[in-house]
């Protein structure tokens, strides 16, 4: 085993604050359930199996991570329902990710229900990275890029030995977009 490599420049990654908010197991176990449609506190706890105090922490920090809403249900005001926000749809890749990842690698064997596209009725590809122009590439295909957010995103010219990728405003930087 060769000497360690730092890794250095990825001070403004985004990933830890990510995990900060969903990185444990019972966070994505109820955002699976918001994404079936599961909006009631008592909803989650019958289809999760989870203790009312877990179930309550996580709900109150998905809602202060903007990641669900939570209402007052309108026929009764005692009730409240926690729907998924914008940016809670947003994890719905990463969700499937996981999942398809440990259908691969964990159970070795497909999760049932599948999930297909509700116009044919056939599963969904599995989830992966692809380029500007539609390649799927591989982790091989790929490099880091350092974008200079004072030139209104182009690259600064360090990375992949100079190999030249554009950043954008709306958060596609470098070489690939995740779908």
């Amino acid at each position: 085993m060769g000497p360690r490599q730092e890794i250095t420049g990825f001070e403004g990654c985004s990933l830890p604050s990510a995990l900060e908010v969903m990185g444990e197991r019972w966070s994505f176990l109820i955002l699976r359930a918001a994404v079936n449609g599961i909006v009631h506190f008592e909803d989650f706890q019958a289809a999760l199996g989870i203790a009312r105090n877990i179930l309550s922490n996580r709900l109150v920090k998905l809602v202060e991570h903007g990641i669900l809403s939570r209402e007052p249900v309108e026929e009764d005001k005692r009730k409240v329902a926690y729907r998924l926000t914008c940016k809670g749809r947003g994890l719905l890749p990463a969700m499937i990710a996981l999942r398809q990842w440990g259908e691969k690698w964990g159970s070795g064997v497909p999760c049932t229900p599948i999930l297909t596209d509700k116009r044919d009725q056939l599963p969904i590809r599995p989830i992966a990275i692809l380029s500007a122009d539609g390649r799927e590439l591989e982790l091989d295909d790929l490099c880091w890029v350092e974008i200079d957010g004072a030139d209104g995103g182009r690259e600064s010219g360090r990375g992949c030995g100079g190999d030249p990728a554009v950043g954008t405003a709306d958060g596609r930087c470098g070489k690939a977009t995740v779908v």
